[in-house]
């Protein structure tokens, strides 16, 4: 299963990262859990100084901006396989 975090207050961009998230791994039927980090306090531990901040099985991925569609399945195919 892989394991996604989406690092954010709950701003619009936060939203929209969750969002592309959902689709992505709905469109590519993969067994992943995705986590909304909402605790400032853990933004500093996980690595994310910018919001949205995107991690993939604990390593980080992107921050500060929302990756395009095809960026994102490319990293969350690559995560299934491993």
């Amino acid at each position: 299963m892989i394991h996604i975090q989406v690092v954010g207050s709950g701003c619009p961009n936060c939203n929209k990262l969750e969002a592309l998230c959902k689709e992505v791994v709905n469109e590519l039927r993969l067994d992943a859990q995705i986590e909304k980090v909402i605790d400032i306090n853990r933004f500093a531990e996980l690595g994310v100084y910018i919001t949205p901040g995107l991690l993939i099985n604990g390593q980080l991925k992107s921050a500060g901006k929302i990756p395009v569609k095809a960026t994102l399945a490319h990293w969350l195919e690559d995560s299934a396989k491993q």
